[in-house]
């Protein structure tokens, strides 16, 4: 049986997309069941990161214009809610993962939530399986899609930590001095700019890695670090390699994630998977997938973050050490559960 993989959003590297097509794709490689084989619908310019040995459809941009009919392929995983690559018609089941729908959330205007909206209907009427990245996802499709007797299914992203590479990281801190550490798409989403607000009243510095896709939000956070007095404690390194980001997450003294729009947020179980304390938002999923071992604030108000970086944040980094907790509720996220449950989900559709 024949099932195609969509790796389209790789294209843009150093995005959770990436490396969710990346972790899954290996992980469902090491797994594929014998009567099965797996094709990535892979963009034409990017790099074959599965190995030149396995099978690649390359996709073009003009793809979403000729609908593409998949004639010969009994089932196509669209990896992105989207998605304009899936068949349209045909014998080709589909599968749907929805990560989030955080174009509600990010103050577009109602005729762009409804085209969207609209997007993400089509594709799950053309679905006949539809998977959500966390239960926080699942109430939001179920709340703002109709789904008539289709059930979603949750299945949870994995760590991106090897935990055989977390002990090649190295011994040296890549910062002079205790730091926080942040890393995601500089975006308005994200809530970046409350973080210069938990250097107040002590010395810890701020790191935040990431593309920078939206460069008005990147000057709010360094006008924000400015007004404070804290530029020169506020570090933005832009994009950053698996190994830097290794460094940086080996040697912090806090995770930090305010983001206002996750829907699932894998930097945090890649923080946990370093035995870290994560502080985060209650937005989304972040409650979820933080559970009882994260900390949490309960406002992004300026005075509630000074009183918060004055007050508490020292506690809870000199608190008490339960990095092993922390590694345990992040190790239940992994691919390797993921690309099992993927493929059952595939066999059981092809097999009915």
């Amino acid at each position: 049986m024949r099932v195609v993989f969509e790796t389209e959003r790789m294209k843009y590297s150093h995005t959770g997309l990436y490396y969710y097509c990346l972790n899954l794709g290996n992980a469902l490689l090491n797994s594929a069941p014998l009567d099965m084989q797996l094709s990535f619908y892979h963009n034409e310019r990017a790099e074959l990161v599965f190995g030149d040995d396995k099978n690649y459809i390359k996709q073009k941009s003009i793809d979403k214009f000729l609908k593409l009919s998949w004639k010969g392929f009994d089932l196509y995983h669209a990896n992105y809610q989207l998605s304009p690559y899936l068949p349209k018609k045909g014998k080709t089941k589909v599968v749907l993962t929805i990560h989030d729908l955080n174009f509600i959330a990010e103050g577009k205007t109602p005729a762009k939530i409804k085209k969207y909206l609209g997007k993400v209907q089509a594709n799950i009427d053309r679905a006949v399986a539809v998977v959500a990245i966390s239960n926080f996802v699942k109430e939001d499709v179920e709340k703002h899609c109709k789904l008539g007797n289709k059930k979603i299914e949750v299945i949870y992203n994995g760590s991106n930590i090897d935990p055989e590479k977390i002990k090649l990281a190295s011994p040296e801190s890549p910062i002079d001095g205790p730091f926080l550490f942040s890393i995601g798409t500089i975006a308005a989403k994200k809530n970046f700019h409350v973080l210069p607000f938990l250097l107040v009243n002590n010395n810890y510095k701020l790191v935040i890695s990431g593309i920078i896709q939206e460069e008005d939000y990147y000057q709010k956070i360094k006008a924000i670090a400015k007004s404070l007095g804290l530029e020169d404690r506020v570090i933005l390194t832009g994009p950053v390699s698996e190994e830097e980001k290794y460094s940086y997450l080996k040697h912090c003294s806090l995770f930090v994630f305010p983001s206002l729009a996750e829907g699932f947020g894998l930097p945090v179980i890649e923080a946990m998977s370093f035995g870290k304390k994560v502080l985060l938002s209650t937005y989304t999923s972040l409650p979820e997938i933080g559970g009882k071992e994260a900390f949490y604030l309960e406002s992004m108000d300026a005075n509630y973050l000074q009183d918060f970086a004055t007050n508490k944040l020292e506690m809870i980094i000199q608190g008490e050490d339960r990095s092993d907790e922390i590694k345990a509720w992040a190790g239940q996220f992994s691919w390797e559960t993921a690309a099992k449950a993927y493929w059952d989900l595939y066999q059981s559709i092809l097999r009915s």
